[in-house]
């Protein structure tokens, strides 16, 4: 007879956690491109990928949102020479953050006022960081330019770091040069985003499936980890 003290199990059904999963993955997506949209609207800054992104929709009068779509294409083309292998989550994630940016923007005005830039700055950056806690955690796959970072530290031997650094100082320029905003944004994109997502990945993490090799469960090797929240970009 069991005890009324005794743990009850918390695992999961394999369909039920398929299906958190995708809601996971799909809700993330949709709200990092609102988040990214946000940003833009604030006017106070962006991160480097979108200075980058919108320094190019300068250049071509593109939507900054297919811009975005067109970037992640092209980067994930470069996974082929580096063997990287994409996921459901990579896919989705070239198509759906642009197109969410884009319908952000379509409905959100510009701000003024440094009081209302600042707070919508704010919101943006909160909201990227549950995005980002919501879609790592659901483990599909990283987002191109992440595994655009995670190849190149294989192929190169240099560190996650110095790889990532590399990377957006060269985006962030070039976006600069292209006419992308630069700012405090910017700036309190980078101290904050870390913290943030690797708050939310605890907060999104899944609870343990009752069978792993049917439910799908991540490996140890594709499991998000903190350090993945800290440098994860779509």
């Amino acid at each position: 007879m069991r005890s009324a003290s005794a743990p009850r199990a918390t695992s999961v059904r394999p369909t039920g956690r398929l299906a958190r999963r995708l809601l996971q993955l799909y809700a993330g997506l949709a709200l990092y491109g609102a988040s990214s949209a946000l940003l833009v609207r604030a006017g106070l800054g962006l991160d480097p990928w979108d200075v980058f992104h919108q320094g190019l929709a300068e250049l071509t009068g593109w939507s900054i949102g297919t811009v975005s779509v067109a970037v992640g294409a092209l980067v994930l083309l470069l996974w082929v020479p580096m063997r990287q292998r994409p996921g459901l989550g990579t896919v989705s994630n070239v198509f759906a953050v642009g197109l969410s940016m884009d319908a952000t923007l379509a409905v959100v005005p510009d701000v003024h006022g440094v009081a209302l830039q600042a707070g919508l700055l704010a919101a943006g950056i909160v909201l990227n960081g549950v995005a980002t806690g919501l879609y790592i955690a659901a483990a599909f796959g990283p987002g191109p330019r992440d595994g655009l970072m995670t190849g190149l530290h294989h192929r190169t031997g240099r560190s996650l770091r110095l790889v990532r650094t590399g990377i957006e100082l060269a985006v962030l320029a070039a976006g600069f040069l292209l006419g992308g905003t630069v700012g405090v944004g910017t700036v309190a994109y980078a101290l904050a985003i870390g913290p943030l997502a690797q708050f939310f990945l605890r907060r999104f993490a899944l609870p343990p499936a009752a069978d792993p090799v049917a439910a799908g469960a991540p490996s140890a090797a594709t499991a998000p980890t903190a350090a993945t929240a800290a440098t994860a970009k779509p």
